[in-house]
């Protein structure tokens, strides 16, 4: 069966995008079955975790899916709670909060900070370190999956295939240094208290309003120039990113695996913008030239553990383009896949 053939041509809203993004599959049912009982989402109001938690919702509508978050943005966690996602406000770098929330043998730890790290370091550190301990420390008897990033790793040679989880780390700046510290501090609680914990390294999440394909068509589409420096990237659809993660609880273990989750393909930056300019009518205007090496990933451990993405690049690149050309709303939140010295 065409795995393409059960997705739409276009997405005409954010309600159908939303839909679309928490659209389950038997996988990831059968996945969550077999790690019974509530879940917990610390962190759930950022780009990924209102879909993640309607995903789960979705897959396994008996479960009771716990979202935490401080809920700034308007009406946001009205819109879960339609879902059916029970949602608790709380400020998670707040001891005493962290404590009264609720037990629960299934955690999805999201809560990060990346943009604004550069001049406000201790805070970066602060969010992506010392929570993280915290968490591992009151959750210490549940399943625990973390999100972290490709930034750990090195920039490899374009021809690689990327670098897989066996490459040493060398994170660049101090988000991506702080990211590495979350892994390690993940690590230590599984190693000393036996907790089951497993890592995301994630490089990059894509969906309509945000990401790499929709940073690039926007430039396209506005005439302004892409850059080329960092000229390769890897993208993954949201939605496959989080069920992904979601399905990473069944291989959270003492060992604290930690796999890369990306789209199998080495994306030339040239080759998307070109692909924009055809479906835009615009011819893209470039700045600079293509290194040698970008942050790639390979994610060949995680498509053994979960096939591979259900949307493929060339459908997320139709319905960019169609978003972005029709004006669809976007989040502000630049990807900044550009950046090689570590600076967000």
């Amino acid at each position: 069966m065409d795995r393409d053939a059960a997705w739409p041509e276009r997405i005409a809203d954010e309600e159908a995008l939303e839909e679309v993004l928490s659209r389950p599959d038997a996988a990831l049912r059968a996945d969550l079955a077999a790690v019974p009982g509530d879940l917990l989402v610390l962190g759930a109001a950022g780009k990924m975790g209102p879909t993640l938690c309607r995903l789960a919702k979705r897959a396994d509508p008996a479960r009771r899916v716990i979202a935490v978050a401080r809920f700034s943005e308007p009406g946001l966690r009205e819109r879960m709670e339609s879902w059916g996602v029970e949602c608790r406000a709380a400020d998670l770098m707040d001891r005493a909060a962290l404590a009264a929330l609720p037990e629960a043998p299934n955690v999805v730890f999201m809560a990060a900070r990346k943009f604004g790290s550069t001049g406000n370091e201790p805070l970066t550190w602060a969010m992506n370190v010392l929570l993280p301990a915290m968490v591992a420390e009151r959750f210490a008897a549940a399943r625990i999956v973390f999100f972290s990033t490709g930034n750990v790793l090195p920039l490899v040679p374009v021809a690689s295939g990327g670098a897989d989880e066996g490459v040493a780390p060398a994170p660049v700046g101090d988000y991506a240094a702080s990211c590495l510290g979350r892994e390690r501090v993940f690590q230590h609680a599984a190693a000393t208290r036996g907790t089951a914990c497993a890592g995301i390294r994630l490089n990059y999440a894509v969906e309509l309003r945000y990401g790499v394909l929709h940073d690039v068509a926007a430039k396209v589409r506005d005439g302004i120039p892409v850059p080329l420096a960092m000229g390769h990237a890897n993208v993954i659809w949201q939605g496959d990113a989080n069920a992904w993660a979601l399905r990473a609880l069944r291989h959270a273990a003492p060992a604290c695996p930690v796999l890369n989750v990306t789209g199998p393909e080495t994306v030339a930056i040239r080759w998307l913008a070109e692909r924009f300019g055809e479906r835009l009518g615009r011819a893209p205007a470039f700045e600079g030239a293509e290194a040698p090496d970008a942050l790639l990933s390979n994610a060949a451990r995680a498509f053994r553990c979960f096939g591979y993405p259900r949307v493929p690049l060339l459908r997320m690149v139709d319905w960019v383009a169609d978003w972005v050309a029709r004006g669809g709303r976007t989040l502000g939140k630049p990807t900044r896949f550009e950046v090689r010295d570590g600076r967000f």
